[in-house]
């Protein structure tokens, strides 16, 4: 029996992967296709893949042309599934031709003739282009109009700003929210906090999908409120933590719920920049606070007993400082966040066999240790982190938008548990001023 090997990501399932697979299947009696995991597709740049992993298994699964499918999660294991597998003949298409010679030590190498005038990328790019709008004047702004370039099927459509120094390159520049709203099909809003509210609550209402910079508002209510409006007009409202979206950010969250450091006791996260508040207006609360809170919550939950906020306001009237600390039934976390005062702006999850250690800064972690009483058994882990997690995060919102499904990273209960506790703050509910 010949036995063939072939791989793939196999994203939108289309004319050109099935006639591929069969031109495979006839090169033998037995075919084995590999279909690359998601984290494999990210470390070889592969970021716009609509699908799961096992909506990609299935949709191989239904041609009935595979005799075995198995998962392809990591580099070097081809040789691996040649060997293990007893494979005779390794196949892939022709614009691969060259990469996989190295194979012919152990099989047979062959590459097939693609289909012409068919791809995934196409596929991604006509049939789910979003045209996207920003409204801002923060350089944040920037680094999304990079990052979407790495997208399929999104583009920048226009920008409402005040200051065009950082939008040059856009072609349709206003100060007219409205009139970018009548433009585009999503905003991307990074505008000072006091006005998300009013801004997200107009988008939705013109049937437009919003991805906010968090807080999405200044309290719990009126953030349940645009959750609940963006359900009512079937659009799409995601909290813009692009910490949420990076892979090592996940990974560590699996680890601890999985009780690899034990029954977990405490959660420290800080975040700190000596970046003045006058540059961009946002106070320590608003630009660190969510980021500070999310693996609180992530870990630990919404329902804490009781918790204290402890702050420095400047001459100004601005939080130089601030530190939350949340009591839970059986553990405790604290969140500190300054913009004028430094730290180390590491993330500690403390448990009863060890702790996870994330170093500064943790939330543009690509790394992570797990660290025990006996050193020996320590563990480090590396992911792939591109664009601080920033082109993750779009390609999320473009398939939640494309899909019609929420496919956020961060749950509308965290986003609103952040807003509720930046509502405090402003109202000094449970609040000390230093």
């Amino acid at each position: 029996m010949v036995k063939v090997i072939t791989y793939g990501t196999y994203d939108l399932l289309h004319y050109g992967h099935i006639k591929l697979l069969e031109r495979a299947k006839a090169l033998g009696d037995y075919l084995i296709v590999g279909v690359t995991a998601d984290d494999f597709d990210k470390t070889r740049g592969k970021i716009n893949v609509q699908q799961s992993l096992m909506e990609r298994i299935e949709a191989v699964r239904a041609t009935g042309l595979a005799d075995k499918i198995i998962v392809e999660e990591y580099e070097g294991q081809k040789i691996d599934d040649i060997r293990r597998y007893d494979v005779d003949i390794f196949t892939v298409g022709s614009d691969w031709i060259g990469k996989f010679d190295y194979l012919k030590e152990y099989c047979k190498v062959v590459y097939l003739e693609r289909t012409e005038g068919v791809s995934s990328s196409e596929i991604r790019s006509e049939e789910r282009k979003v045209r996207l709008g920003i409204i801002g004047d923060s350089h944040i702004a920037k680094k999304y109009i990079r990052e979407a370039q790495y997208v399929n099927g999104l583009e920048i459509a226009g920008v409402c700003t005040e200051n065009s120094k950082y939008f040059e390159e856009i072609p349709f520049i206003t100060q007219d929210y409205d009139r970018l709203l009548e433009e585009v099909d999503a905003v991307y809003i990074v505008s000072t906090p006091e006005h998300h509210y009013e801004q997200i609550q107009s988008a939705l209402e013109k049937g437009r999908h919003v991805l906010c910079e968090p807080p999405v508002a200044l309290n719990e209510r009126q953030s349940t409120e645009l959750f609940s409006l963006a359900a009512k007009k079937g659009c799409i409202l995601m909290d813009a933590l692009k910490t949420a979206y990076a892979t090592a950010y996940s990974r560590l969250l699996l680890l601890a719920k999985e009780g690899k450091i034990g029954e977990i006791y405490s959660v420290d996260a800080t975040c700190t920049s000596l970046r003045s508040i006058a540059e961009d207006a946002w106070d320590s609360i608003c630009d660190w606070g969510p980021t500070a809170m999310l693996p609180i919550f992530n870990i630990l939950g919404n329902d804490y007993k009781t918790k204290n906020i402890i702050t420095h306001i400047d001459d100004d009237g601005h939080d130089q400082f601030t530190k939350i600390t949340f009591l839970y039934d059986h553990a405790v976390a604290s969140a500190t966040v300054a913009k004028g005062v430094k730290s180390e702006g590491e993330l500690i999850i403390s448990g009863t066999r060890g702790y996870i250690y994330v170093p500064a800064p943790w939330w543009k972690t690509d790394y992570f240790e797990i660290r025990y009483e006996d050193a020996s058994q320590n563990k480090r882990y590396f992911y792939q982190l591109d664009g601080e997690g920033i082109r993750y995060e779009l390609v999320a919102f473009t398939r939640a938008i494309g899909s019609g499904r929420n496919l956020a990273c961060v749950d509308n209960k965290v986003s609103n548990k952040i807003c509720d506790v930046i509502g405090n703050f402003y109202s000094k509910v449970d609040c000390a001023v230093i």
